[in-house]
């Protein structure tokens, strides 16, 4: 049995393979055609990239599909790549004039976006953002249109379900589809389509991005729940979208888990303190994973002093079995290992960015 936003998810990506799989034999000439959606105005379709040789002709391939069908401009925005991305790039632009290649110096993802749309935003009503790391439906641009549409809503957030290819990232993404690793997040969680104050970025009207000032490129990390808060101040209304969805491939190593779930809690803290706001529940228990695991160290003094470490190793690894035997997932233990270095990692994160705040008195 997997979990609902796994099961969700899972039934979408079936039925567009076996569609896939009939044309391959011949038993469907086609991919059922697509209406254009009745919207007003023009489409940018940004992708903040760096190093994704491995990703980028697939992804601009399959862009390059709805591009043509609703005249999208599809921007490339590269942060320096040195392992070929760019001349994939190049080579598809000389075949589709529709895809730019555009030289981020910034490399940050938040100074991609923002540059793209200095560039090529006027004229246009929508930039849709995606990542050079995932995967999407054929439709995802339409579909993302259509809502903005049919809602007026001023950003269209999508839900995000992870998939893995080895050990190690199968494992994470199994932790991450989990309550474990995600503490409940709805955009995680495959929920019905409603209003929302954040989710993962996929739509946003030009027009509102450019009136907040864009991304704050002081942000590496959670520079989009930063941008939510100040859309929502603005009166802006944002939608969460039941009807299209993406999938996310995690890091395939511990150390480089590690890394990106410490720029994650540094990215809150920083988010937090900017709108002097309160951590959720959901934040606030990984929040205490570092305190509990330097207790360890007066466990010489007291015992008593790791009882709360190996109480949370103890439910990390128990949930670990839970999946293993309740989902029959053999990856189940492996990913009880994952969530506890997101834990700490983003745990770590946290702390430092704020005791570092604190020092340079930028706490309000």
């Amino acid at each position: 049995m997997q979990t609902n936003m796994a099961r969700h998810f899972r039934s979408q990506l079936d039925e567009l393979e076996c569609r896939i799989g009939k044309m391959k034999t011949g038993e469907v000439t086609s991919m059922p055609s697509a209406t254009k959606p009745d919207f007003i105005g023009r489409c940018i379709v940004v992708v903040p990239c760096l190093n994704e040789a491995e990703h980028i002709r697939a992804l601009l391939e399959k862009l390059g599909a709805e591009a043509r069908r609703f005249d999208l401009k599809i921007i490339v925005a590269d942060g320096g790549s040195s392992d070929g991305t760019q001349q994939i790039v190049t080579e598809i632009m000389q075949s589709d004039p529709r895809v730019i290649l555009l030289h981020n110096e910034k490399r940050i993802q938040s100074a991609a976006i923002n540059l793209a749309v200095a560039a090529y935003g006027d004229g246009h009503d929508y930039l849709i953002r995606i990542d050079a790391h995932g995967k999407y439906p054929d439709d995802y641009c339409e579909k993302l249109l259509n809502e903005a549409q049919a809602t007026g809503a001023d950003s269209v957030v999508v839900g995000m379900a992870t998939e893995g290819f080895g050990t190690f990232q199968k494992a994470t993404a199994l932790a991450q589809n989990s309550k474990l690793g995600n503490g409940g997040a709805r955009h995680r969680l495959g929920a019905k389509g409603h209003w929302t104050d954040h989710g993962h970025h996929a739509l946003m009207r030009v027009s509102m991005f450019r009136e907040v000032g864009g991304y704050d490129e002081g942000f590496t990390h959670n520079e989009d729940a930063e941008l939510d808060c100040r859309l929502k101040a603005a009166g802006a209304r944002i939608w969460m979208t039941d009807k299209t969805f993406m999938v996310y491939y995690p890091r395939s190593s511990a150390s480089a888990l590690f890394k990106q779930y410490l720029g994650y809690g540094r990215g809150r803290a920083k988010n937090l303190l900017k709108h002097r706001m309160i951590p959720k529940l959901r934040q606030a228990l990984p929040l205490m994973v570092l305190p509990v695991v330097a207790g360890v160290v007066l466990a010489a003094l007291n015992w008593w002093a790791a009882v709360p470490a190996v109480l949370w190793m103890t439910i990390c690894l128990g949930y670990g079995m839970w999946l293993a035997v309740g989902e029959r997932n053999p990856y189940g233990p492996l990913a009880s290992v994952s969530a506890m270095i997101m834990h700490l990692a983003w745990s770590t994160g946290f702390w430092l960015q704020l005791f570092g705040s604190r020092r340079r008195g930028d706490t309000p």
